[in-house]
């Protein structure tokens, strides 16, 4: 087992393991517990850690985890749905409204 992340988070570890894991990368969390013992011991040591099973898949783990933490595309930009007119954030594919797509300018 290798380390491949640690944060103060244990939310932001939990992201990132879910988005190792549903690209084949086995991973786990690890110090998700010791939020306790902080002042006694270094807060960075306290922090959750997140490790992969598989030493070898280690580089494409850190990949992964970078691309995960990019800022967003600046090109994306909030929509207007062409079947409804609601105002759609540009996270979303579909319109919440009525399920359609965005159309092409």
């Amino acid at each position: 087992m290798r380390k491949v992340y640690s944060h103060e988070s244990l939310v932001m570890v939990n992201h990132l393991r879910n988005v190792l894991e549903a690209q084949g990368v086995a991973a786990l969390v690890r110090n998700d517990r010791l939020m306790g013992v902080l002042g006694e011991v270094p807060f960075v040591e306290c922090w959750p850690q997140l490790w992969v099973v598989q030493d070898h898949q280690a580089t494409r783990a850190e990949q992964l985890i970078l691309e995960a933490l990019e800022e967003p595309d600046p090109a994306l930009a909030d929509w207007t749905c062409g079947a409804c007119g609601e105002q759609v954030d540009a996270a979303f594919g579909l319109c919440w409204n009525c399920g359609a797509e965005p159309t092409a300018d």
